[in-house]
């Protein structure tokens, strides 16, 4: 029989259990933008620019088990997209990139959108397709899905040419089938088994354990639980996996640990002879610019075994997804008659005054008329569901919500991390609103970074989408400036011009709420949240005080400054004295 690339790309969504594509129509893809319309179980979703395309669709994957998927143009299409995708690739987030393609029936060169896009993708993509004819369609979808999810998760790239779109071409009789792969179980053989029999003996004369878990331990939460209270060990979350562990447990010590760290964690990991690392790969944001000391008994779990000594070397090495792997330890832990060398409750004592005393001195500070974080995302969580959303940009405004709001529940936090791209908090909650329109979704994004993708709230308008911005705005790119003040006493284009964000408010089809004072928080928050229930979008305009560090920035300045030479020291403790004395 002979179908359409286009019929046969719908067929192969539909099969993988894409719920949404996101993108912009072009002569490319025209046809299959037709077609998805058709589908009962695809929404099509236009975008105001493919940059926000690609962070709706990875907020897709990680706050559903769909996978987001992009239907653009090409060329300019796969570009604009580009830094999405760049996000997806370096934090692990499985994406399904499709673009239209130029003809390949036809011997002429130049032809509009003409450029070698695997080549321009090489670098952020996991693998690359280009579809040669409507046989090898759905395969070819079933397969980059496949690639997307398997092992370390990622984005994969098909470019199916205009004529294998638009045309019909010949297919087999039956279609086949999609069967959505699941975890591998636990190889207790071999050398996995040894390495686990060791990860069991380090844990058995642990004093004091502790658990560093990241995004790769998202879908084990009620085993994290099990495996801490068992250890009586605290757990650090990274930046990507803040939700993986409820904050409300009392075990819970916060965003990672060292002196980077809030109290909580620095003092609960302070002499942690044996630590448990799940899913995280050690890099640069979570470990505060590697200045985290990780106790030479270290057991570290990853679906991707290159991780494994890259950063901090591992005595016990269990590669594998950690829904299986941790589950195997703690079956391995109590099948060995183990007993907690560690008074739990001693432990829980100290996180809970270590947190008591940190809000507290939040509290205290003089925030001088302005907004004070603590204050702000006190208010915010009281005022929020268990299961809301919170979605945090990139930049001073994150290290503030990691520090000061507990998340519940598991993939309920997202944000940029290890490619860091401002810009993606504005479409990546108006991506989780879409997957979760009866769930509160909330976005806390810096002045700097609203700016670059906010006239993505027409798409949360048009479609009713009722998620609330919070703009934390100091008319700077505060973490940037931040550190420029201490080693160049100036600021070099980190002093933003003062946006009138009603204005975008009016543009968008958003409601508008100033937010100037501690005294205004609660009833702010609450209208907002109020507002957006029926489904209209809120810009909240918070008036932020910017002026505490927080923990976070203060630490890995003092780790990045303690590794430099003397010389480099002096010029630059020399050069802030200079310019401050002169002014």
């Amino acid at each position: 029989m002979k179908k359409t690339g286009a019929s046969l790309l719908r067929y192969a969504l539909e099969q993988v259990g894409v719920k949404y594509t996101f993108g912009i129509p072009g002569v490319h893809n025209t046809e299959l933008y037709d077609e998805i319309g058709d589908s009962e179980l695809i929404t099509p979703l236009l975008v105001t620019h493919e940059g926000g395309g690609a962070f709706m669709a990875d907020a897709i994957s990680r706050t559903t088990d769909s996978i987001g998927t992009l239907l653009v143009v090409p060329a300019a299409g796969l570009t604009h997209a580009a830094s999405g995708i760049g996000e997806a690739f370096l934090d692990g987030i499985p994406m399904l990139v499709i673009s239209g393609g130029i003809r390949t029936d036809m011997a002429h060169r130049y032809q509009l959108h003409d450029i070698d896009q695997a080549g321009l993708l090489q670098a952020i993509t996991k693998a690359r397709f280009k579809v040669t004819s409507q046989k090898d369609l759905v395969p070819t979808i079933f397969e980059a899905v496949r690639i997307a999810c398997d092992g370390e998760p990622g984005p994969v790239f098909v470019e199916i040419p205009l004529n294998i779109g638009a045309f019909t071409g010949e297919v087999d009789g039956v279609l086949p089938t999609f069967n959505k792969p699941e975890p591998a179980a636990f190889d207790g053989n071999g050398a996995l088994g040894r390495q686990l029999d060791d990860a069991v003996a380090l844990l058995k004369n642990a004093k004091s354990p502790g658990i560093f878990a990241g995004w790769g331990a998202r879908f084990c939460e009620d085993t994290l639980v099990e495996l801490a209270t068992l250890l009586n060990a605290p757990v650090s979350t990274t930046l990507q996996g803040l939700s993986v562990f409820p904050a409300n447990h009392p075990l819970s010590a916060g965003f990672s640990f060292g002196p980077h760290a809030v109290p909580a964690a620095e003092n609960a990991f302070r002499n942690c002879d044996c630590l448990i690392a799940i899913g995280t790969r050690f890099s640069e944001i979570p470990t505060g610019s590697y200045g985290i000391k990780a106790p030479p008994n270290l057991i570290h779990i990853d679906i991707n075994p290159d991780v494994f000594d890259a950063n901090y070397p591992a005595k016990a090495k269990l590669a594998g997804d950690a829904r299986v792997v941790v589950s195997a330890l703690l079956d391995a832990l109590k099948s060995s008659g183990f007993k907690s060398q560690v008074e739990g409750g001693a432990v829980q004592a100290q996180i809970q005054r270590d947190r008591d005393a940190y809000r507290k001195e939040w509290f205290a500070h003089d925030s001088k008329g302005r907004v004070n974080p603590a204050r702000f995302f006190a208010q915010l969580r009281a005022a929020l569901d268990d299961d809301a959303f919170v979605v945090a940009d990139d930049g001073n405004h994150t290290f503030l919500t990691a520090e000061l709001m507990p998340i519940h529940k598991s993939r309920h936090f997202i944000s940029p991390t290890d490619f860091n791209c401002m810009g993606y908090c504005v479409p990546a909650s108006i991506g989780a609103k879409l997957a979760h329109r009866q769930k509160q979704v909330v976005g806390i994004v810096g002045d700097g970074a609203f700016t670059m993708t906010c006239m993505e709230l027409l798409t949360a308008s048009t479609n009713k989408l009722g998620v609330v911005q919070f703009i934390f705005n100091d008319g700077e790119l505060s973490q940037i400036s931040q550190a420029q003040e201490i080693p160049y006493n100036r600021k070099v284009c980190t002093v933003i011009g003062q946006a009138k964000f009603s204005g975008v408010a009016d543009a968008t089809g958003c409601a508008y709420l100033p937010l100037n004072s501690n005294e205004d928080v609660a009833d702010v928050i609450s209208e907002a949240l109020k507002i957006a229930a029926g489904g209209k979008p809120v810009i909240v305009d918070v008036r932020i005080d910017y002026s505490k560090r927080t923990r976070f920035t203060k630490g890995v300045v003092a780790t990045n400054f303690k590794r430099f030479d003397t010389r480099t020291k002096l010029r630059f403790v020399g050069r802030a004295l200079v310019r401050r004395i002169t002014g």
